[in-house]
């Protein structure tokens, strides 16, 4: 039974409604109650909620409400001798709440006096009530006390104690519920919260208060300001366990710019954030130019440009920022590149512009030698036509819907590298056998409803829905997507396509032989399309231009050869695949579909990728493998990561992987010191992942894409190595520490430990349930059968007396100190637990919760079904 849903219309024959002799009824005005003991109401409530009679339940309830002398003390009653309620599940006592609610709308209770004792009493009770309960109950129980005509002084007084007892989220819950938020002090409030990386619950308890936003997100941006030390600040709230990896300039900024993008705000109201994004994109412009060298100068000082601007920030200070200890080498590409005057710069950036001057003198190799290592576009400069008129798409319509042609498809827009929204595209290529059109988008598609714009939207509609012309793409999807971003009138376009197919997909399914060792692929760490075509072709896609500005008109001779080899080469691959199939280890049913006329049916649901079909055209995602890995057992994949992949770290230890995290003060190189002293392979998101590469050989490197969610990292670095996980690997090793080492505990042994141990008051979110989720879970409102669950029992050896200290009973023989502080008292009473799990290395305390099903659901793709001790029932 929903609690939204009335147990019965009063006027329409509900037991409790029409019966003028009822108890609770009265011709007078006044209610005549015949003073029902509550114990003994709530035992014959307890008695059908076991039988799950859910009407005569109702029935009962709704007798006994009007028989109690006063309902309401005989809720608060009920509620404060049991925390059942407070869990996640069924319980009896908030399906009562929401009962009573119900009956109060049905037949209203004479309201009290506002400023009686007797109301003022009974709301400071609910109020301690309502700081515990599930959001589920916070309306009855507003209503029902009638809270929101409450006097705010008490309201605010017990909410600042949460506040100053450490139950941080408790304050900012309740709060939340009784709209007191702008009479609270928003950093005082936030702040141990946000230490905590609980940034989502902070942003929930700001919504709706525009002010409280904006205050917020100064508070953040004041945080990403240069030489800011958020040290500081953690050690002013030496009761919070701060997760300051998460709390960088560098993350940070990427919230405070989403959440203004989202609330529709200015950025100058974050200049810091802006400065971190716009340094970000600096230092990844500087990589690409003069690391990886696959952009061209023109390109890259169009777009420092671009970012720099000539009065905010002057040259010589972008290199000032650059040159944190460690990054000289950059700072120095990045000032020769501007031609920055050496004597503005620091000393140590000098010199190694000097060094840089020397070696560009002695050997300089312009990028335009090397076109004969790429893949050339196998048709004439005037077979590329560039469209930007009604008369233009008029002149090529037929060529472009001939039926039962294949049609490669592509689009380009200019990057901004999360630094001002989200892109526009600007270009849309689509190439036939012998020819490339570039439709200008910014031109076809504006004004909105105008001639042009509905000649460009009825064309391409037409191209994509119809199911009789292929259509190619790589990542189709998401290009779709951005050019329904772009013109409103071929928004959701994707979903109208028939006849799509996305070689992408296909790319994951190829496993190419013989490929030579440490080729071209390897040493230009090549990746997406460019892998494809390489590997399907011979040569690599030249991406020199991807990055330039494609909304610069008239486009460079390069970008519009670069668009057409884009689209083109998706032909060419295709006609490959077509031909030799079983060359790249194509299925049978794969090899199918690359014929014109078999492509899969829109909407058919696809693999998980590996990134957002949105995700912006500079974002690196982590390549699968070309070739078939030997497989690897979860718990002998071992890994060292960097401090920016906390999140994955977790992941891949909640499946049993070996996984070493570099410390916040560690920088890269102790990466492959580790790597080679422990056998381990890097899992990197910096800049320095050719470096770390060549120190470890090939292989034992992978860049990590970190704007990805930590479970699809996870995903595909598992895939990436061929890691086989099993249903035994599952929290076989701690998520916090990376022991692989339990302790088995009894209910009886941890509830004694529990009372042994000085356990601190209010709640704690340690724990393997209590970190799962920012909010306190919703309570189902009617009893019901448990859901199919899952069985943890891991092979481990139960605590014994030898194991425990004497005289110190929360604390292993090692010295490690159990987190008994984890464990709420309602776990120890909950019905069916038998038994706690302890980690030897840390001392977390773990019980069987909906944490196990959650995670093995998510990761059901890759997971092995060989037999194992962990159980579904």
């Amino acid at each position: 039974m929903d609690p939204a849903d009335p147990p019965g219309d009063p006027a329409a024959g509900d037991p409790a409604a029409g019966d003028t002799d009822h108890p609770g009824n009265s011709t007078g005005g006044e209610r005549h109650c015949t003073g029902q003991d509550p114990l003994l109401f709530r035992q014959a409530l307890q008695t059908l909620w076991s039988t799950r009679e859910l009407q005569q339940l109702r029935e009962e309830a709704w007798r006994g409400f009007a028989a109690l002398d006063d309902p309401l003390t005989g809720l608060l009653d009920m509620l404060e001798g049991s925390q059942a309620w407070q869990r996640k599940g069924p319980s009896l006592e908030a399906w009562v709440v929401c009962e009573l609610h119900r009956w109060l709308q049905a037949r209203p209770l004479p309201a009290p006096a506002q400023h009686s004792s007797r109301l003022q009493q009974l709301r400071a009770r609910a109020v301690r009530v309502l700081a515990r309960s599930p959001p589920s109950l916070v309306e009855p129980l507003v209503s029902i006390f009638q809270l929101q005509d409450a006097d705010r002084s008490p309201l605010l007084t017990h909410i600042h104690q949460l506040h100053q007892e450490g139950k941080f989220k408790e304050a900012v819950v309740l709060g939340s519920r009784l709209k007191l938020q702008p009479a609270l002090d928003v950093e005082k409030m936030c702040t141990p919260l946000l230490l905590q990386d609980r940034v989502s619950l902070v942003e929930r308890y700001v919504a709706g208060f525009p002010d409280l936003q904006r205050r917020l997100l100064a508070l953040l941006d004041s945080w990403c300001r240069p030489g800011f030390d958020i040290g500081v600040v953690a050690r002013q709230h030496p009761q919070v366990t701060s997760r300051l990896e998460r709390l960088s300039p560098r993350v940070l900024s990427r919230r405070v710019l989403s959440q203004l993008e989202r609330l529709g705000l200015d950025p100058a109201l974050c200049p810091n954030a802006a400065n971190q994004q716009r340094l970000a994109a600096l230092r990844y412009l500087c990589y690409k130019r003069f690391v990886e060298r696959s952009m061209s100068q023109e390109n890259w000082v169009d777009h420092v440009q671009g970012l720099v601007g000539r009065e905010e920030w002057p040259q010589e200070m972008v290199v000032q920022l650059l040159a944190s200890p460690g990054n000289e080498a950059v700072a120095a590409q990045c000032a020769l590149g501007l031609s920055v005057p050496e004597e503005q710069l620091p000393a140590t950036v000098a010199a190694e512009l000097r060094r840089l001057e020397l070696q560009e003198r002695v050997a300089r190799a312009p990028l335009e030698d090397r076109k004969g290592d790429y893949y050339q576009l196998p048709i004439a400069r005037e077979d590329i036509h560039f469209l930007a008129s009604w008369e233009d798409l008029a002149r090529h319509e037929e060529a472009l819907l001939q039926p039962g042609q294949v049609v490669g498809v592509d689009v380009e827009w200019r990057p901004s590298f999360g630094t001002g929204g989200r892109p526009q595209a600007s270009v849309m290529q689509l190439a036939v056998e012998g020819r490339v059109f570039l439709l200008d988008l910014p031109v076809l598609s504006r004004p909105a409803g105008g001639q042009v714009s509905k000649a460009f939207s009825r064309l391409v509609s037409r191209l994509l829905s119809d199911p009789s012309i292929t259509k190619l793409g790589y990542g189709l999807a998401g290009d779709l997507r951005s050019l329904g971003a772009s013109c409103p009138a071929l928004a959701h376009v994707e979903k109208r396509l028939w006849g799509g197919l996305d070689l992408l997909r296909v790319h994951r399914q190829m496993r190419v032989v013989n490929m030579p060792a440490g080729g071209m692929c390897e040493a230009r760490g090549l990746r997406g399309l460019s892998l494809l075509v390489q590997q399907v072709l011979g040569k690599p896609l030249d991406k020199t231009q991807q990055l330039s500005n494609w909304d610069r008109r008239p486009l460079s001779e390069g970008q519009l050869v670069y668009a057409a080899a884009d689209a083109y080469c998706l032909l060419e691959v295709h006609q490959a695949l077509s031909r030799e199939p079983a060359s790249f280890s194509l299925s049978e049913d794969l090899a199918r579909s690359l014929q014109p006329g078999c492509s899969e049916r829109p909407g058919a649901p696809e693999p998980p990728r590996l990134q957002e079909a949105s995700a912006l055209p500079w974002q690196v995602p982590v390549a699968e493998r070309e070739d078939a890995a030997p497989e690897v057992p979860a718990r002998a994949f071992r890994v060292v990561c960097d401090n920016m992949l906390q999140g994955l770290a977790r992941s891949l230890r909640c499946l049993g992987a070996d996984v070493r995290v570099l410390g916040t003060n560690e920088d890269h190189r102790r990466a492959a010191e580790v790597a080679r002293q422990e056998g381990r392979i890097i899992l990197t998101s910096g800049l320095p992942y050719h470096k770390l590469r060549a120190q470890v050989g090939a292989g034992r490197c992978l860049w990590v894409d970190c704007s990805l969610k930590a479970r699809q990292q996870a995903k595909a670095v598992l895939r990436h190595f061929n890691v086989r996980v099993t249903h035994a690997d599952i929290f076989s090793r701690c998520q916090a520490c990376n022991c692989d080492q339990y302790l088995k505990v009894s209910k009886d042994t941890m509830k004694q430990l529990v009372r042994l141990s000085s356990r601190p008051e209010g709640p704690s979110i340690t724990g393997d349930e209590a970190t799962q989720s920012e909010d306190i879970q919703e309570s189902d409102s009617a009893p019901e059968e448990a859901p199919g669950g899952c069985t943890y029992d891991p092979p481990c050896r139960w605590l014994e007396a030898a194991d425990l200290r004497a005289g110190a009973p929360a604390t292993l023989a090692s010295g490690t100190q159990l987190q008994l502080a984890g464990v709420p008292e309602g776990v120890l009473r909950r019905p069916g637990l038998r038994h706690f799990y302890c980690c030897s290395g840390c001392g977390k305390v773990f019980w069987e919760g909906s944490h196990l099903c959650r995670v093995t659901s998510q990761f059901s793709q890759i997971l092995s079904s060989a037999s194992s001790s962990w159980k579904q029932s």
